[in-house]
Parts: C-alpha cells; structure tokens; sequence
C-alpha cells in the first residue's frame, strides 16, 4: 500500500518559532506510533536570539512559571478549513521545566500520563475534521480556558482556535501539530503532513526557526 499524501497545512500562528520534534527529521518524531503522534511536529516561540523565555537561575534547577515564556497566550490558528469535532480547555497550565533534573523527573510521569488517553498527553485540544471520513488536525496543550470554538463549529483557515498554553504532556509552552486517521484513541494512525511557506511546500527541520506574519 502506497504512504498517503501529505496533508498541505498553514502555520497556526504569527511571529517567530522554533521547530520541534519535527517528522523531517525522523518518523516517529515523538518516538512512537501511538496516539496518531508520528508525523507530529512541536513549535516553541522565540524572540530575535531565539530563546523562548529569559534565564534564570529556575531555568538551571528548577521550575518556571508558564506566563514567562513568549509563546504563552499567544493566539493559535486553524491550519485548515474543516468542522471542529473535539474542544477540551479544562486542564491546568503546569510550571515549565527546561533544566536536566527536572526534565528527567518530568519524563517518569509519561506513562501515567498515557493512561488517561488523549487528555494526558494533548492537554487542552482542539480537533478539525477536514471532510467527513477525516483526516483529523489536532492542535494540542492550549491554554487553560482558552478555546474559542466549540464542537460543531465550522472554522476557515486562519480562524483563531485558542492559544498557545503547558498543558498536557508538555514542558513548556509550545503548539503541538499533528494529523491522524481518527481521534482519541491509542491505535489512532498518524498522517504526513506539509506547510504551505513563501516558497512552496516544507516541512521544517528541528531547530529551524519559521516566521509568520
């Protein structure tokens, strides 16, 4: 059986971002299958030196407050047009962690995590279906009460969905991009995906920084 086609999206934000986890360099790009995650693909915003929030003696040991990173509160957007099937905004913002200590702690908790599904993992989501038998865009770890739209709604591309939060499986603030078969589910299968840039059809590498807007 032929791979499926890449799924053409638009980046869901404006400003400066640095990409994550990102399928262009390996598939799974979260190092699994599970949960649709494997084309999945993390933007982090940043400013002008491309950090994502200042440093601090925190940043070394310990735990940051998610309203210091840039990217907090700031408005995601509908990759593409398509109906709205799932809205979850009800899971706390956590504190951020960057230093190795607290990353590591932080990586134990992951299975449990996994066990409570969709919700663990993506926080607060929204899901677009983009015609009737799917593929599904997830858009995950939204800020907490943020959501914008509601099941049932049909959103244009560019349509603000909500905004860039630490929920769910997430060390700090970041817009987690993903297209699957189905939703919610383990055995859900992931889909390629692509971005529409200035230049054509990309998907950026980790560590390279996009610029919207």
């Amino acid at each position: 059986m032929s791979a499926p086609e890449p799924v053409v999206l638009t980046f869901p934000f404006t400003g400066t971002w640095r990409v994550e986890n990102s399928p262009a360099r390996r598939v799974p790009s979260h190092g699994t299958e599970a949960f649709g995650v494997s084309h999945a693909i993390d933007f982090v915003a940043v400013d002008a030196r491309g950090h994502s929030a200042p440093r601090t003696w925190r940043t070394l040991v310990g735990v940051e407050a998610p309203e210091g990173f840039i990217g907090f509160g700031v408005p995601v957007l509908a990759p593409v047009a398509g109906e709205v099937v799932a809205v979850h905004d009800a899971e706390p913002d956590h504190e951020a962690r960057r230093s190795q200590p607290r990353l590591v702690a932080y990586a134990l908790g992951q299975a449990g995590r996994a066990r409570r599904g969709i919700t663990g993992l993506a926080g607060n989501h929204v899901v677009i279906q983009i015609a009737p038998s799917g593929p599904f865009v997830l858009l995950a770890h939204l800020r907490q009460g943020s959501a914008t739209v509601r099941v049932g709604d049909t959103v244009a591309t560019g349509t603000q969905v909500g905004e860039c939060g630490n929920s769910g499986n997430s060390t700090e603030p970041h817009v987690h991009v993903q297209v699957s078969d189905s939703i919610g589910g383990i055995d859900a299968e992931g889909v390629p995906l692509t971005f529409r840039g200035d230049d054509g059809l990309w998907i950026p590498g980790e560590g390279v920084i996009v610029t919207v807007g």
